[in-house]
Protein backbone atom coordinates (compact mmCIF):
# COMPACT_ATOMS: atom_id res chain seq x y z
CA UNK A 1 0.00 0.00 0.00
CA UNK A 2 2.75 2.43 0.93
CA UNK A 3 4.61 1.72 -2.31
CA UNK A 4 1.44 2.36 -4.33
CA UNK A 5 0.65 5.70 -2.69
CA UNK A 6 4.26 6.89 -2.94
CA UNK A 7 4.32 6.03 -6.64
CA UNK A 8 0.96 7.73 -7.29
CA UNK A 9 1.88 11.01 -5.61
CA UNK A 10 5.48 11.06 -6.85
CA UNK A 11 4.44 10.51 -10.47
CA UNK A 12 1.58 12.98 -10.21
CA UNK A 13 3.86 15.57 -8.60
CA UNK A 14 6.35 15.12 -11.40
CA UNK A 15 3.68 15.72 -14.03
CA UNK A 16 2.49 18.93 -12.39
CA UNK A 17 6.06 20.13 -11.95
CA UNK A 18 6.71 19.61 -15.65
CA UNK A 19 3.50 21.48 -16.47
CA UNK A 20 4.37 24.42 -14.20
CA UNK A 21 7.90 24.71 -15.56
CA UNK A 22 6.78 24.20 -19.14
CA UNK A 23 4.11 25.84 -21.22
CA UNK A 24 1.35 26.67 -18.78
CA UNK A 25 -1.59 24.93 -17.18
CA UNK A 26 -1.08 21.19 -17.53
CA UNK A 27 1.29 21.87 -20.42
CA UNK A 28 -1.48 22.94 -22.81
CA UNK A 29 -1.47 26.72 -22.80
CA UNK A 30 0.91 29.61 -23.18
CA UNK A 31 0.92 30.42 -19.50
CA UNK A 32 -0.69 33.82 -20.12
CA UNK A 33 -4.32 32.73 -20.05
CA UNK A 34 -5.62 30.19 -17.60
CA UNK A 35 -9.05 28.52 -17.62
CA UNK A 36 -11.52 30.07 -15.23
CA UNK A 37 -12.87 26.67 -14.23
CA UNK A 38 -12.42 23.01 -15.01
CA UNK A 39 -15.49 23.18 -17.23
CA UNK A 40 -13.75 25.79 -19.42
CA UNK A 41 -11.01 23.43 -20.54
CA UNK A 42 -10.96 22.52 -24.23
CA UNK A 43 -10.41 19.06 -25.76
CA UNK A 44 -6.61 19.38 -25.63
CA UNK A 45 -6.70 20.41 -21.98
CA UNK A 46 -8.89 17.42 -21.18
CA UNK A 47 -6.44 15.13 -22.92
CA UNK A 48 -3.70 16.60 -20.74
CA UNK A 49 -5.52 15.23 -17.68
CA UNK A 50 -5.00 11.66 -18.87
CA UNK A 51 -1.31 11.21 -17.89
CA UNK A 52 -2.09 11.60 -14.20
CA UNK A 53 -4.80 8.94 -14.42
CA UNK A 54 -2.47 6.67 -16.34
CA UNK A 55 0.06 7.03 -13.53
CA UNK A 56 -2.50 5.71 -11.03
CA UNK A 57 -3.20 2.69 -13.23
CA UNK A 58 0.48 2.03 -13.87
CA UNK A 59 1.30 2.21 -10.16
CA UNK A 60 -1.47 -0.28 -9.34
CA UNK A 61 -0.51 -2.75 -12.07
CA UNK A 62 3.16 -2.56 -11.11
CA UNK A 63 2.52 -3.16 -7.40
CA UNK A 64 0.01 -5.96 -8.06
CA UNK A 65 2.44 -7.66 -10.46
CA UNK A 66 5.29 -7.46 -7.94
CA UNK A 67 3.23 -8.48 -4.91
CA UNK A 68 0.80 -11.04 -6.34
CA UNK A 69 2.13 -11.93 -9.80
CA UNK A 70 -0.12 -13.22 -12.56
CA UNK A 71 -2.72 -14.39 -10.08
CA UNK A 72 -3.20 -10.82 -8.86
CA UNK A 73 -3.41 -9.43 -12.38
CA UNK A 74 -5.99 -12.05 -13.37
CA UNK A 75 -8.01 -11.21 -10.28
CA UNK A 76 -7.89 -7.50 -11.16
CA UNK A 77 -9.09 -8.25 -14.69
CA UNK A 78 -11.90 -10.40 -13.33
CA UNK A 79 -13.12 -7.68 -10.96
CA UNK A 80 -12.72 -4.98 -13.60
CA UNK A 81 -15.10 -6.67 -16.03
CA UNK A 82 -17.56 -8.08 -13.47
CA UNK A 83 -20.83 -6.81 -14.92
CA UNK A 84 -23.42 -9.31 -13.61
CA UNK A 85 -24.25 -7.42 -10.43
CA UNK A 86 -27.92 -6.61 -10.80
CA UNK A 87 -29.72 -3.68 -12.41
CA UNK A 88 -30.11 -1.79 -9.13
CA UNK A 89 -26.35 -1.38 -8.79
CA UNK A 90 -26.13 0.09 -12.28
CA UNK A 91 -28.85 2.53 -11.25
CA UNK A 92 -26.98 3.45 -8.06
CA UNK A 93 -23.68 3.86 -9.91
CA UNK A 94 -25.02 5.92 -12.79
CA UNK A 95 -27.84 7.94 -11.22
CA UNK A 96 -26.79 8.86 -7.66
CA UNK A 97 -24.63 11.85 -8.56
CA UNK A 98 -26.68 13.10 -11.55
CA UNK A 99 -29.99 13.09 -9.68
CA UNK A 100 -28.56 14.86 -6.64
CA UNK A 101 -26.63 17.38 -8.74
CA UNK A 102 -29.67 18.15 -10.89
CA UNK A 103 -31.89 18.80 -7.89
CA UNK A 104 -29.30 20.95 -6.10
CA UNK A 105 -28.27 22.96 -9.15
CA UNK A 106 -31.82 23.72 -10.19
CA UNK A 107 -32.72 24.72 -6.65
CA UNK A 108 -29.71 27.05 -6.48
CA UNK A 109 -30.50 28.45 -9.93
CA UNK A 110 -33.68 29.91 -8.45
CA UNK A 111 -31.48 32.18 -6.34
CA UNK A 112 -28.89 33.11 -8.98
CA UNK A 113 -28.39 32.73 -12.74
CA UNK A 114 -24.79 31.75 -12.00
CA UNK A 115 -26.13 28.23 -11.31
CA UNK A 116 -28.04 28.00 -14.61
CA UNK A 117 -27.04 24.66 -16.22
CA UNK A 118 -24.79 24.55 -19.25
CA UNK A 119 -27.36 22.71 -21.34
CA UNK A 120 -29.38 25.93 -21.26
CA UNK A 121 -26.63 28.54 -21.58
CA UNK A 122 -23.67 26.95 -23.41
CA UNK A 123 -22.97 28.07 -27.00
CA UNK A 124 -20.43 25.42 -27.97
CA UNK A 125 -22.03 22.14 -26.92
CA UNK A 126 -19.94 20.11 -29.40
CA UNK A 127 -16.64 21.14 -27.81
CA UNK A 128 -18.04 20.49 -24.35
CA UNK A 129 -19.23 17.02 -25.41
CA UNK A 130 -15.81 16.10 -26.80
CA UNK A 131 -13.99 17.22 -23.67
CA UNK A 132 -16.53 15.66 -21.34
CA UNK A 133 -16.46 12.30 -23.08
CA UNK A 134 -12.65 12.19 -23.13
CA UNK A 135 -12.48 12.81 -19.40
CA UNK A 136 -15.54 10.77 -18.53
CA UNK A 137 -14.67 7.62 -20.43
CA UNK A 138 -10.91 7.40 -20.01
CA UNK A 139 -9.97 9.13 -16.77
CA UNK A 140 -12.33 7.11 -14.50
CA UNK A 141 -11.25 3.84 -16.13
CA UNK A 142 -7.56 4.40 -15.45
CA UNK A 143 -8.03 5.99 -12.03
CA UNK A 144 -10.27 3.26 -10.66
CA UNK A 145 -7.80 0.55 -11.64
CA UNK A 146 -5.71 2.00 -8.83
CA UNK A 147 -8.09 3.60 -6.34
CA UNK A 148 -10.59 0.70 -6.40
CA UNK A 149 -8.90 -2.23 -8.16
CA UNK A 150 -5.91 -2.14 -5.82
CA UNK A 151 -6.24 0.34 -2.95
CA UNK A 152 -9.86 -0.32 -1.95
CA UNK A 153 -9.45 -4.09 -2.20
CA UNK A 154 -6.34 -4.02 0.00
CA UNK A 155 -7.66 -1.55 2.59
CA UNK A 156 -10.87 -3.57 3.00
CA UNK A 157 -8.73 -6.45 4.28
CA UNK A 158 -7.87 -4.28 7.29
CA UNK A 159 -10.66 -1.69 7.64
CA UNK A 160 -14.41 -1.31 7.35
CA UNK A 161 -16.22 0.40 4.49
CA UNK A 162 -16.38 3.83 6.18
CA UNK A 163 -12.74 3.84 7.27
CA UNK A 164 -11.61 2.65 3.84
CA UNK A 165 -13.69 5.34 2.15
CA UNK A 166 -12.38 8.08 4.44
CA UNK A 167 -8.73 7.06 3.98
CA UNK A 168 -9.03 6.86 0.21
CA UNK A 169 -11.24 9.96 0.05
CA UNK A 170 -8.59 12.05 1.80
CA UNK A 171 -5.85 10.72 -0.46
CA UNK A 172 -8.02 11.08 -3.57
CA UNK A 173 -8.79 14.67 -2.66
CA UNK A 174 -5.13 15.44 -1.93
CA UNK A 175 -4.21 13.95 -5.31
CA UNK A 176 -6.56 16.48 -6.98
CA UNK A 177 -5.32 19.51 -5.02
CA UNK A 178 -2.85 20.76 -7.69
CA UNK A 179 -5.70 21.05 -10.19
CA UNK A 180 -7.72 23.66 -8.32
CA UNK A 181 -5.22 26.53 -7.94
CA UNK A 182 -5.28 26.71 -11.75
CA UNK A 183 -8.97 27.62 -11.72
CA UNK A 184 -10.50 30.96 -10.86
CA UNK A 185 -11.35 31.19 -7.15
CA UNK A 186 -12.96 34.61 -7.61
CA UNK A 187 -12.99 36.56 -4.36
CA UNK A 188 -12.55 33.36 -2.34
CA UNK A 189 -9.06 32.93 -0.80
CA UNK A 190 -7.21 29.95 -2.22
CA UNK A 191 -6.54 28.71 1.33
CA UNK A 192 -10.31 28.16 1.62
CA UNK A 193 -11.20 27.48 -2.00
CA UNK A 194 -8.73 24.64 -2.66
CA UNK A 195 -9.52 22.46 0.41
CA UNK A 196 -13.27 22.83 -0.10
CA UNK A 197 -13.03 22.00 -3.81
CA UNK A 198 -10.74 19.03 -3.23
CA UNK A 199 -12.50 17.44 -0.25
CA UNK A 200 -16.13 18.56 0.08
CA UNK A 201 -17.42 16.20 -2.62
CA UNK A 202 -14.61 13.73 -3.23
CA UNK A 203 -14.44 12.54 0.39
CA UNK A 204 -18.09 11.43 0.88
CA UNK A 205 -18.39 10.27 -2.73
CA UNK A 206 -15.40 7.96 -2.31
CA UNK A 207 -17.14 6.42 0.71
CA UNK A 208 -20.14 5.67 -1.54
CA UNK A 209 -17.89 4.20 -4.25
CA UNK A 210 -16.28 1.92 -1.66
CA UNK A 211 -19.73 0.88 -0.42
CA UNK A 212 -20.91 -0.03 -3.94
CA UNK A 213 -17.69 -1.92 -4.63
CA UNK A 214 -18.01 -3.78 -1.34
CA UNK A 215 -21.50 -4.96 -2.31
CA UNK A 216 -20.64 -5.89 -5.91
CA UNK A 217 -16.90 -6.63 -5.93
CA UNK A 218 -16.95 -4.94 -9.34
CA UNK A 219 -14.37 -2.35 -10.34
CA UNK A 220 -16.64 -1.62 -13.30
CA UNK A 221 -19.27 -0.21 -10.92
CA UNK A 222 -16.64 2.11 -9.43
CA UNK A 223 -15.71 3.25 -12.93
CA UNK A 224 -19.36 4.00 -13.72
CA UNK A 225 -19.80 5.96 -10.47
CA UNK A 226 -16.68 7.97 -11.26
CA UNK A 227 -17.91 8.47 -14.83
CA UNK A 228 -21.30 9.77 -13.72
CA UNK A 229 -19.85 12.48 -11.50
CA UNK A 230 -17.41 13.51 -14.23
CA UNK A 231 -19.34 13.45 -17.51
CA UNK A 232 -22.71 14.65 -16.25
CA UNK A 233 -21.64 17.98 -14.71
CA UNK A 234 -19.15 18.76 -17.48
CA UNK A 235 -21.48 18.01 -20.38
CA UNK A 236 -24.91 18.89 -19.02
CA UNK A 237 -24.83 20.69 -15.69
CA UNK A 238 -21.66 22.75 -15.52
CA UNK A 239 -22.33 26.47 -15.60
CA UNK A 240 -19.92 28.97 -17.23
CA UNK A 241 -20.81 31.49 -14.53
CA UNK A 242 -20.34 29.07 -11.66
CA UNK A 243 -16.82 30.03 -10.60
CA UNK A 244 -15.42 31.30 -7.34
CA UNK A 245 -18.14 31.80 -4.74
CA UNK A 246 -20.98 30.00 -6.60
CA UNK A 247 -18.70 27.05 -7.31
CA UNK A 248 -17.77 26.90 -3.64
CA UNK A 249 -21.43 27.07 -2.54
CA UNK A 250 -22.44 24.27 -4.90
CA UNK A 251 -19.61 22.04 -3.67
CA UNK A 252 -20.56 22.63 -0.04
CA UNK A 253 -24.26 21.92 -0.63
CA UNK A 254 -23.58 18.86 -2.78
CA UNK A 255 -21.00 17.59 -0.30
CA UNK A 256 -23.41 18.00 2.63
CA UNK A 257 -26.07 16.13 0.66
CA UNK A 258 -23.65 13.30 -0.04
CA UNK A 259 -22.87 13.04 3.67
CA UNK A 260 -26.59 12.68 4.33
CA UNK A 261 -26.66 9.80 1.83
CA UNK A 262 -23.58 8.25 3.49
CA UNK A 263 -25.29 8.49 6.89
CA UNK A 264 -28.48 6.92 5.51
CA UNK A 265 -26.54 4.05 3.95
CA UNK A 266 -24.57 3.48 7.16
CA UNK A 267 -27.78 3.50 9.22
CA UNK A 268 -29.46 1.03 6.87
CA UNK A 269 -26.46 -1.30 7.04
CA UNK A 270 -26.38 -1.03 10.82
CA UNK A 271 -30.07 -1.94 11.07
CA UNK A 272 -29.56 -4.88 8.74
CA UNK A 273 -26.66 -6.21 10.81
CA UNK A 274 -28.57 -5.74 14.07
CA UNK A 275 -31.62 -7.72 12.92
CA UNK A 276 -32.21 -10.78 15.09
CA UNK A 277 -31.11 -13.99 13.46
CA UNK A 278 -34.66 -15.31 13.75
CA UNK A 279 -35.92 -12.45 11.51
CA UNK A 280 -33.60 -13.45 8.69
CA UNK A 281 -34.55 -16.25 6.27
CA UNK A 282 -32.96 -19.57 7.01
CA UNK A 283 -30.53 -21.18 4.62
CA UNK A 284 -33.13 -23.84 3.76
CA UNK A 285 -35.81 -21.27 2.92
CA UNK A 286 -33.36 -19.27 0.80
CA UNK A 287 -32.52 -22.39 -1.16
CA UNK A 288 -36.18 -23.29 -1.64
CA UNK A 289 -36.82 -19.82 -3.01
Amino acid sequence: MLTFFILVFALQGGLYLIALLGTGFLGTGTGTEEPTSVADLGPLEYLALLPGSLMVAMAAILVIALAFGRVGLRDLRSRLFRWRVGVRWYAVALLTAPLLMTAILYALSLTSKAFLPTMITVDDMASLLVGGLVVGLLVPFFEELGWTGFATAELRKRHGVLATGLILGLLWGAWHVPLYPATDSGAVPLALYVPVMAFSILLPYRVLIVWVYDRTQSVLMAVLMHLSITVYPLVLLGSPGMVGGPDLIFNLVFGATLWVVVAAVAAADRRKRSRPESDQPSAQSRVSR
